[in-house]
């Protein structure tokens, strides 16, 4: 999930990232110089795993962590600690229980748990087949069983969602850029804000379309510009970005979103085209 855009113009998605045994620092990518990051976020997430079963005791059946911080593509300053929860009952009783640790986490700068009960993730599975693809895919277990890694996934509204959140992320992206103030900061921000939904989105697009799912941001959207022949140099721009390879101000941030724009477009409307060929 993103932090709001601009003036409340959000983009979706609780989309994305695993291995399915221990994380080394080589398997993370991490140098000598980052594990001190590396080893900070792991206490944290003891920590929260930890408060999760002193609250929810029994109730607690697991706790899966997805997205970039589970593979080598976390970028501190840019990814999230995103967490599911598997319970047994998610009754207001139960839930009220888990406030004190939300409440906590979310002052550690990160969003709520995501909460399901077996029968609830099984019977999602279809309606949120893009996220749980990516979870089942790219996730670690912090605590109980790997619940992700079995589940079954039904593929018959895959096609239409990607298609629609393609198309209805790119018309946020308008929004946002009506609705920012015309500055270069606001612009920035409300790539960087978007850049991993759009990331997650490609390589859902490219496999619907039949393609394998690259593994990487970079490898999805370079797919994406051999696919509609696109120019990526506003994506890898701020791929750089995120993975400090390049600073803020050595952008330029209105040729950079015009790029950005036109990217995003060339790939909603080819994939839509594609998509709808019988």
């Amino acid at each position: 999930m993103l932090k709001p855009a601009p003036r409340g113009v959000k983009f979706a998605s609780w989309i994305t990232n695993y291995p399915r045994r221990a994380v080394r620092y080589s398997d993370l990518g991490v140098t000598k110089s980052g594990k001190h990051r590396t080893k900070k976020m792991e206490a944290k997430l003891k920590e929260l795993v930890d408060r999760l079963h002193a609250a929810a005791k029994d109730n607690l059946q697991a706790v899966a962590l997805y997205g970039s911080a589970a593979t080598g593509e976390f970028h501190e300053g840019h990814s999230d600690l995103n967490v599911l929860c598997l319970v047994a009952r998610a009754g207001s009783t139960e839930l009220e229980a888990l406030h004190g640790v939300a409440e906590w986490w979310i002052k550690k700068g990160n969003h709520p748990p995501l909460l399901f009960t077996r029968e609830e993730l099984n019977r999602s599975a279809d309606v949120f087949a893009i996220e749980f693809l990516d979870m089942k895919s790219r996730h670690r277990i912090l605590f109980g069983d790997d619940f992700l890694t079995t589940l079954e996934v039904p593929l018959q509204l895959h096609r239409s969602q990607v298609e629609r959140e393609l198309r209805t992320n790119w018309l946020r992206l308008r929004q946002a850029i009506v609705a920012a103030p015309p500055d270069e900061k606001s612009h920035l921000d409300l790539m960087t804000q978007s850049l991993s939904t759009f990331c997650a989105l490609l390589r859902h697009a490219l496999f619907a379309l039949g393609q394998p799912m690259p593994t990487t941001k970079r490898e999805a959207v370079a797919a994406a510009a051999t696919l509609t022949a696109a120019d990526p140099i506003a994506f890898q721009a701020l791929l750089d970005l995120r993975e400090g390879k390049r600073k803020a101000d050595a952008i330029d941030v209105e040729a950079t979103l015009r790029s950005y724009l036109t990217f995003v477009e060339a790939v909603t409307n080819e994939v839509d085209r594609r998509l709808a060929a019988p």
